[in-house]
């Protein structure tokens, strides 16, 4: 199997010039896939960073961009009802020219909901709870079903959304590992999955999801599984190492971590041949995608220099 290559571009922290270069350049390049966040606030640094709005990006990215699959790693779900989730989707579909991919998450960054009065939830499970019922209704949606719904979370009179997105079964992909609800979430209703972090811990989550679909008699290949990680190419570490402090200093997060708590540095730095070797554990595990984090200011000799990886 070819492991496909794909690029996340942060959406904090940038300018609209800049950050439309960039897709662009992805897209020019002949990567698999382009997506950007859905954040409201800076979730690295000062919070109050300038920051794009997700869908609104992936809209202007459709128009500058004819090949990539555009998506979100992930849509909060919090922030929209599903059945508005599954009309942008849908309407990304037909600006696109049919490559929208519905990425979905639970909502973690308490602040931006606090500061724009958008429900939180009770906690974590609450979220993740109310992600399930959203994603079965968008599931059902998107493929065309008219639905009617009274949930826990979500009431539905007669819906329908049309038109229809352009590809035959538009691709679900849930982000998350969290194992007695995402992953459950992951294999009754996604086409795709996104985690992060180092092969072994990609492995044992993968292992987790294949239990979830045994547990529902769904193939676990039936999931595409895409991995995030953060990779600078330079002819030594050093150099690459001395590029990502400087982008680092760009966003005021010099020895500190992000607001969930957690610190994604650098994976893994210089020449080409490093990097591939590195890469050689997603694909032993069947990975079917790398995504390659970037932030402002974009990191264009890395985006070009990609190709230079085995294929």
């Amino acid at each position: 199997m070819t492991t496909k290559l794909g690029v996340l571009l942060w959406s904090q922290a940038t300018d609209w010039p800049s950050f439309e270069a960039a897709a662009k350049r992805v897209d020019q390049l002949g990567y698999d896939s382009l997506w950007t966040w859905d954040h409201l606030y800076a979730i690295f640094g000062d919070p109050y960073q300038p920051i794009f709005e997700g869908y609104t990006t992936l809209a202007a990215w459709s128009k500058v961009t004819t090949r990539v699959r555009l998506g979100l790693l992930v849509g909060a779900n919090t922030f929209r009802n599903p059945g508005l989730t599954a009309k942008l989707a849908t309407t990304i579909d037909h600006l696109s020219g049919g490559r929208s991919v519905l990425g979905l998450g639970g909502g973690w960054f308490e602040r931006e909901h606090d500061a724009f009065g958008i429900e939180f939830g009770a906690g974590f499970g609450d979220r993740l709870d109310r992600l399930d019922e959203a994603v079965g209704l968008i599931r059902r949606l998107v493929d065309g079903e008219r639905l009617s719904h009274d949930g826990r979370f979500y009431t539905m009179h007669d819906a329908l959304v049309t038109p229809l997105p352009v590809q035959k079964r538009l691709p679900i992909l849930i982000g998350g590992s969290g194992p007695t609800k995402t992953l459950r979430t992951t294999a009754r209703y996604a086409d795709m999955w996104n985690g992060f972090g180092p092969p072994e811990r990609i492995k044992a989550v993968s292992e987790t999801l294949g239990e979830r679909c045994d547990e529902i008699g769904r193939p676990f290949d039936a999931i595409e599984r895409t991995v995030t990680t953060h990779v600078v190419i330079r002819d030594t570490t050093a150099e690459a190492t001395a590029a990502w402090d400087e982008t680092a200093r760009h966003h005021g997060i010099v020895g500190r971590v992000g607001a969930d708590g957690t610190s994604r540095g650098l994976t893994v730095g210089g020449p080409p041949s490093h990097v591939d070797d590195y890469l050689d554990g997603y694909r032993e595990l069947g990975v079917a995608e790398v995504v390659f984090v970037f932030r402002a200011p974009f990191d264009l000799e890395t985006i070009g220099r990609l190709g230079e990886l085995r294929p």
